[in-house]
């Protein structure tokens, strides 16, 4: 019974080697090209940063504190939030900052003293995040 065991195994062993000869076999031919290619396509893609933001209100009033959470991609923890506002067409760096954490968001308190409709946004790492429109009563 343990010759037979030992020669099964022996057998599964034989073709097991045989199939994986084959498919390498084949998969250098049908490919015809590296796969470098790829591989750089998904560090490409795993390299790609993103940073996006959200208000936790739309209407607030003058001087009146607000929160802006947002999530960041492909940025490390510890890097510097920055906070800008559009101010006749350009944005402008405004005081507030904050920091990602390792959870890779963020959260700051805002105040803006510019009545009427305002455009916010954040700026990582060169990365401006999407704005985000409050109105200031």
């Amino acid at each position: 019974m343990a010759a037979t065991f030992r020669l099964r195994t022996a057998v599964a062993g034989v073709m097991t080697v045989g199939l994986i000869g084959v498919g390498a076999a084949t998969a250098t031919a049908t490919t015809g090209e590296p796969t470098a290619t790829a591989d750089t396509s998904v560090q490409a893609d795993s390299r790609a940063r993103t940073n996006t933001v959200t208000a936790d209100r739309e209407h607030v009033k003058q001087w009146e504190e607000f929160r802006l959470r947002g999530k960041v991609t492909g940025i490390k923890a510890g890097t510097t939030v920055h906070l800008q506002q559009k101010q006749r067409g350009k944005w402008k760096t405004l005081p507030g900052t904050s920091i990602v954490n390792r959870s890779l968001d963020y959260s700051m308190r805002v105040k803006l003293g510019i009545k009427g409709v305002n455009q916010v946004r954040t700026m990582i790492a060169g990365e401006p995040s999407n704005p985000v429109t409050v109105t200031v009563r």
